[in-house]
């Protein structure tokens, strides 16, 4: 059976100016004018947003679950790169 949906495209929000785009959710659309006009309508309509950017789904490419060990593992036998060995001067609120 053939798929009768359109093209899938997710979509990405920033809540205000100088916010980060946050995963919103996902359109279909026939084409990247009409994903975006959709949402717009969908995920915009009540002022949510100030940006929206809308990605082709089979254009993000992502790692799989079964690839944390072997993926990011290089990371972690470098401990330079975790802030552990600073000392925080007083005064300095910690988040």
């Amino acid at each position: 059976m053939a798929d009768s949906q359109l093209p899938l495209w997710e979509v990405f929000t920033q809540p205000g100016h100088g916010e980060p785009h946050e995963h919103a959710g996902s359109v279909h659309a026939a084409d990247a004018e009409q994903a975006m006009q959709n949402a717009r309508d969908v995920y915009a309509r009540r002022g949510e947003a100030v940006s929206l950017w809308v990605v082709a789904s089979d254009a993000i490419i992502a790692s799989a679950p079964g690839d944390a060990g072997p993926f990011f593992d290089p990371g972690n036998d470098k401990a330079y790169r975790h802030p552990q060995f600073y000392k925080v001067p007083r005064g300095v609120r910690v988040f």
